[in-house]
């Protein structure tokens, strides 16, 4: 059976669990039979981008992949604030003010780095065994919780890391405009697109309200788009239609990258084939030069387990049988 991973442009209004019944489908219509699949982590039906899904052996990393940074671009319309803080809600916030451009870069200085985030009441969290969702539905009342997440990077489309310069009225550099001349109008913004870069749980519909709240109004996301999720970027990534002709018969190859290129961001262990026959049998590896951390161990160019490595000695933390 193939192990490896299909990089999905998921497209709008195309659920997570959809995408995988689709691929699923597709195995099948290919001749494949039943196929072990699963998701590297949900994207809101209302967003597109890379979703990765595992095939096979490859869904022993699906929790890691979950765990990886993520990269998205996604916009805010300031003036009113949604119950589910998307375009898809009902309005419960309005605001005259539109904020200044020139305070983008201090707002994205200040929301970089570890932030307190409260999740949406619409989204997947469970709460006494119940999805938050489904609750919100049903007209309850929903306490979300305060959690602590991290944004890596965070500025308009296209800028690179912290501090990136924002062209406005008062752009940083000589020549810069008394900020108190009245004759100097400022630039005021309808909406902003922005990218971020995330660690594990964090809601950019959350970010985005609180961006705009910081910013002295309130907002809402109309359009969110994933463009990384570890090491898998967009150029990977396939249309649902390109899916489809797999399982019209297109080549599996033109679809499906190899296990191993899940495993891109950690170091590799070449393993001499008597080494790889103790870690089939989940036995460690002493004696290691190597630095402490997650590795993927292979022999023979094969991945055979991904390990973890401390004063030496590696253990196995999921084996590969390909």
């Amino acid at each position: 059976m193939p192990s490896g991973w299909i990089i999905l442009d998921k497209p709008l209004e195309l659920g997570s669990t959809q995408a995988v019944a689709a691929v699923k489908r597709n195995f099948r219509q290919a001749g494949y039979g039943k196929v072990k699949v699963g998701h590297g982590g949900t994207l809101d039906p209302l967003a597109t981008g890379v979703l990765p899904i595992a095939i096979g052996e490859a869904t022993k990393l699906a929790g890691r992949m979950l765990d990886a940074t993520k990269t998205y671009e996604f916009t805010i319309r300031f003036g009113s604030e949604t119950d589910t803080l998307d375009a898809e809600g009902a309005v419960v916030e309005t605001s005259d003010r539109r904020p200044p451009a020139a305070a983008l870069t201090a707002i994205c200085e200040a929301f970089t780095g570890a932030i307190d985030q409260v999740p949406p009441k619409y989204s997947a969290l469970k709460i006494d065994g119940e999805r938050a969702y489904d609750l919100a539905r049903a007209g309850e009342q929903v306490e979300m919780k305060s959690r602590r997440v991290t944004i890596h990077a965070l500025g308009p489309v296209g800028h690179r890391g912290r501090g990136a310069d924002i062209s406005s009225t008062f752009a940083i550099g000589a020549g810069r405009p008394d900020p108190y001349d009245a004759a100097i109008p400022l630039e005021m913004m309808e909406s902003v697109t922005l990218e971020a870069t995330v660690s594990k749980g964090t809601y950019i519909r959350s970010l985005a309200r609180d961006i705009a709240r910081a910013l002295g109004t309130c907002g809402h996301v109309t359009y969110l788009r994933r463009t990384r999720a570890g090491p898998f970027g967009l150029s990977s990534a396939i249309s649902l239609d390109k899916l489809n002709e797999f399982g019209k018969g297109a080549p599996l190859a033109e679809i499906l990258l190899p296990l191993e290129a899940g495993l891109d961001d950690i170091p590799a262990l070449d393993l001499l084939p008597d080494q790889a026959e103790a870690v089939r049998q989940g036995r460690q590896l002493t004696g290691l030069e190597h630095l402490d951390g997650t590795i993927w161990a292979k022999c023979g160019g094969k991945p055979v387990a991904l390990m973890e490595v401390s004063g030496g000695v590696a253990r196995v933390l999921r084996g590969f049988n390909l």
